[in-house]
Parts: C-alpha cells; structure tokens; sequence
C-alpha cells in the first residue's frame, strides 16, 4: 500500500492537517481521506502539481485539461511526495519556484466537483463561549471606564497587554475583546459599514474578502482580510481592467477582470451577486457581463489568467 500524509501545516506555525493519499501501484488513482471526518474521495488525476505561494503549501490533483480536481493544503516532504508519485504512477510537477501569478492562476481554474480538503478540525465554540465572552467584554469596558474616571490609563494598558498575553497563551482568542472593549461595538458597527458600502456599490464582495474597491480614480484593489493582495490600473490600454465577467460553468461560477481584449487579469472563483456587481461596475464606469460559457471558454479564460485569488 502506498500512503503519504503532509509533514506540517499549509503555513508557518499552523497545524499539521490529517490528510492521508493512498494509491495503489501504478494504478494512476488516488485516495484521500480526511482523519478528522473519517471521508474519503477517489480521484484520477492526470498529474500531482507541489506548489508554494504567499507562505502557503500545499499539493493539488490535476486532471488532464490541468484544471483542479483536489486542493490538499499543508507541507508535503518533497522526497516522499516523489516517492509516491512515481509508485502511483502519476507525473508529479514541482511547482514551488513558478511566480506566485502562474501558480494561483492554476490553483483557482477549479475542475467541476472541485474541492479543498484542508484536513483539519472546523472551528467549534461552544454555546456558553459567546455570552461569556460578551460578558467579560462589558466587563472590560466598565474596568477601563474607572480607570479612566481616575486617570489610571497607564493600569489599562497593561492589564490588557497581560491579557492578551495570557489569551495567546491560552489561545482563546475568541476573549480578546475583554481587553478591547472598543472591538465589542466596533466589529459589528464595520460590518454594517461594509453592508452599506455593497449596496452603493462602492466595494464588491464579502468583508473578510476578497472583495474589490477602488484604489483611486485609476486604479481598482483586491482585499483579502485586512491586507491588499493586488491593485490593477483600469483603463483601456492593454493589460488595464475594463470589464467584469461574471461567469459559470457547471456547477462552477467566478468573477473575471479583463482588459479590452478580453484577456484575463485576475480571476477570482466563488459565488459572485449579479446586482452587486452591476452596482459597482455602473459606479465605477467599467463593463459587465454575465455568461454561461463553454468548456473551451472556461479553459481559455481561466488558465490564460495573468493572476488569480484561489
């Protein structure tokens, strides 16, 4: 029996998933089950594709028009992932030293059926965790409000700063609002903030991202959680974004920016609101389109991409 399991997280610091690939001898298929669902899924790839981008590591199963089958997070030893390809008979592509926009555009040109397997326990917070927190977060606003009244900000900052050092340390990082009060009516009030911004049209997508906006009167920016992963000069020269796609294929959908000649700058898969982007495409004086496409459109688009937000 031929079997591998990552040697570490897809991240510094971060856990080791409990993702395990079987194979038999060069018989060109491949299982992967998850240890912590106990599922499994049977792949027949065409190829084994090692990437590393943005500090992230992971391992993906091509088919043969070299869209992605499986994304397997975490940090595969590479002798052992050598190893286990060449007895399951299956090509393996090294692609750790590819520029970051090359391998995204690959990671984010997902086959139909396509899926993550990260291998690791969903996050679960119990139900007495919330009014606790939310508790001692009101509590934490009554303490720095006396210290306050008795001009002790320097006790505040470093009561908090003990307890966010004892939150690291314990790792419940869910409490962290115990010791910033201000986040307990700022989160929800910067959420709000984001709702209305999407339905003016000023940003497109989710707040935790990735969502787009305008830089400037020139440029337009793609966030992903608090950080700015790309910006793209709009325009109507070659290489500028002038138009959106909304597109899908299957049981696959995205969000497409391209340049006058059609050429894909950014590709960005996921569920995309047709309103939402028509709001911002009218606000901001680009194109929109929403199509179905073709198998051949779909490829063209996607692995043709200069960048991609997998």
């Amino acid at each position: 029996m031929n079997q591998l399991h990552p040697c570490a997280g897809a991240t510094k610091d971060s856990p080791c998933p409990k993702t395990v690939l079987t194979s038999g001898d060069h018989d060109r298929t491949l299982t992967v089950t998850n240890n912590v669902t106990g599922e499994s899924v049977r792949l027949a790839p065409s190829r084994l594709y090692h990437y590393r981008h943005d500090s992230t590591e992971g391992l993906a199963a091509l088919d043969t028009d070299g869209l992605v089958l499986a994304d397997l997070p975490g940090d595969w030893y590479p002798p052992h992932l050598r190893d286990f390809a060449l007895k399951a008979g299956l090509p393996l592509e090294d692609a750790r030293d590819r520029s970051p926009g090359e391998m995204k555009a690959v990671l984010a040109a997902r086959a139909p059926g396509w899926q993550r397997i990260r291998g690791l326990p969903l996050p679960s917070i119990a139900k007495w965790r919330k009014p606790v927190a939310i508790g001692v977060a009101v509590a934490g606003v009554v303490v720095m409000a006396y210290l306050a009244s008795l001009g002790l900000w320097a006790a505040w900052r470093g009561l908090s700063s003990i307890g966010r050092l004892i939150l690291d340390i314990l790792e419940a990082k869910w409490l962290v609002v115990a010791f910033s009060p201000a986040l307990l009516f700022l989160r929800p009030a910067m959420a709000r903030a984001h709702r209305w911004r999407r339905k003016r049209g000023t940003v497109l997508g989710p707040a935790g991202g990735p969502y787009l906006s305008a830089k400037s009167a020139t440029k337009l920016q793609i966030t992903y959680g608090n950080e700015a992963i790309t910006e793209i000069y709009r325009g109507e020269n070659h290489g500028q974004a002038f138009s959106l796609l909304l597109y899908s294929y299957e049981n696959l959908t995205g969000l497409l920016i391209l340049d006058r000649f059609g050429r894909s700058l950014h590709h960005l898969p996921g569920r995309w609101s047709p309103e939402e982007a028509n709001r911002f495409a009218d606000r901001h004086g680009l194109m929109l389109a929403v199509h179905r496409v073709t198998h051949e459109e779909y490829l063209s688009l996607t692995k043709g991409s200069k960048d991609a937000t997998p």
